[in-house]
């Protein structure tokens, strides 16, 4: 072999850093490979939710992040296309202190844990590096073969991480079975100047049409917008003129920034899938994050997840080393942890696609009326937001939850606090 280490991690996103910097704090040889040339640039809005925030100040990296580049954001309001407000979401219902979202500008909380990993562990980052192959002995894997900077390399491991995403080629190595999902549906997302200056992030939902705003550090906000996953060249044909109207329509208090959209490269267009691998581990090899679990952005916690997969693995194999066995009923022991819940998250935003994505005038209805009743429920809208920044462990919507959600009938717990409210 031409190099050995305890664990190899393919791919240094959101969970493949996490864990390479994880490892690296606990004195485990750790090698970590990115396919790209560098550290992610262009455009990616990126939210950090409350179970993500705290995950980097568990690392020390929270205060880390550049003040100058994040935007705190305490309420959430959800809006119906050319009418009423429909919900108001409150981060502040949360205990502190991670008690609001944090919107940060392109890739920053990804560059600070990488630079934080390349500072930990000098030499276990290494990018241009792309896996080809795993490396098996009988049927445990012991490593894998990567071209590095157009060079083969063997790398000896006692296990093997993937991290590569949805299209993972490790899982595909690995020959587990795995349903991928695309959804019908895809955001075009853009960062622009904001000079109206919002401060609360604003959700528009119509029929099969949402626009989302999110505000963001140096005055400027996210845009996100949905389109037919078929339609990009259409709409790139038919220049900016048509969506800057359309936004302006929807939201005149910002028509300015609208105006400012004049060219594509302000823009990018994100696909949507799920992933589901019939399992997470093999002997000698473990998936985290979308190359395991993808799921529909909605849920707000793709990132989040994948960051957690980092830190329950993490916390395994110490001990797995020590027993020396990285075997398949060892390994397991993570992903019966973390699927149950990351199967709830899939299920949950796989309603929300349902509904909130809908054309359909009854659906868009029904819809609007639950959120609607949620907003005068404090108990119901306490489940909706601890769902979103990944605290919970069940469901927020259990079936007499689903029936009291269509304002039917009165709950008699609507005005219920959370545990831990003073007042």
């Amino acid at each position: 072999m031409d190099i050995h280490v305890d664990v190899v991690v393919i791919g240094a996103g959101g969970g493949g850093a996490i864990l390479g910097l994880l490892l690296a704090k606990k004195g485990i040889r750790t090698l970590v490979l990115e396919q790209a040339s560098g550290p992610p640039h262009g455009i990616r809005g990126e939210i950090l939710q409350p179970n993500g925030q705290k995950i980097l100040d568990d690392l020390s990296l929270l205060d880390q992040l550049p003040q100058n580049a994040v935007q705190p954001v305490r309420h959430f309001h959800f809006r119906q296309i050319g009418g009423k407000r429909l919900c108001s979401i409150d981060y502040a219902e949360l205990s502190p202190p991670y008690n609001r979202a944090l919107v940060t500008l392109p890739h920053v909380a990804h560059r600070t844990v990488l630079e934080a990993l390349e500072k930990q562990n000098p030499g276990g980052l290494w990018y241009n590096a792309s896996f080809t192959n795993v490396l098996k002995k009988g049927r445990k894997i012991i490593g894998v073969e990567a071209d590095v900077q157009g060079k083969p390399v063997r790398i000896s491991a006692n296990l093997v991480v993937g991290a590569d995403g949805p299209a993972s080629k490790v899982r595909e190595s690995l020959k587990i079975p795995t349903k991928l999902y695309r959804y019908p549906e895809s955001y075009l997302v853009a960062i622009l100047d904001c000079p109206e200056k919002l401060d609360e992030a604003q959700y528009f939902l119509g029929k099969k049409e949402i626009l989302g705003l999110f505000p963001a550090a140096k005055g400027k906000i996210y845009l996100v917008y949905l389109i037919d996953a078929e339609s990009q060249n259409a709409i790139h044909a038919a220049g900016v003129e048509p969506l800057q109207k359309r936004w302006s329509a929807m939201y005149p208090e910002l028509s300015a920034t609208f105006q400012g959209f004049t060219n594509w490269e302000q823009s990018t267009v994100m696909p949507t899938g799920r992933t589901r691998a019939r399992t997470w581990v093999t002997d000698g090899a473990v998936l985290i994050g979308d190359a395991a679990h993808g799921m529909n952005p909605h849920a707000s916690q793709g990132r989040m997840q994948a960051m957690v997969d980092a830190t329950v693995l993490a916390d395994l194999i110490p001990s797995c080393l020590a027993e020396d066995n990285f075997e398949e009923s060892r390994l397991k022991v993570y992903e019966k942890q973390r699927r149950p819940k990351v199967e709830m998250l899939q299920r949950l935003a796989d309603e929300e696609a349902f509904f909130w994505n809908t054309g359909n005038p009854v659906l868009a209805w029904l819809r609007n009326r639950v959120f609607s009743t949620i907003d005068e429920n404090r108990r119901l809208k306490y489940q909706v937001l601890t769902a979103t920044a990944g605290l919970r462990e069940t469901p927020p919507f259990g079936l007499l939850d689903r029936f009291l959600a269509l304002g039917l009938v009165p709950d008699p717990r609507a005005d219920q606090r959370p545990p831990h409210a003073l007042s």
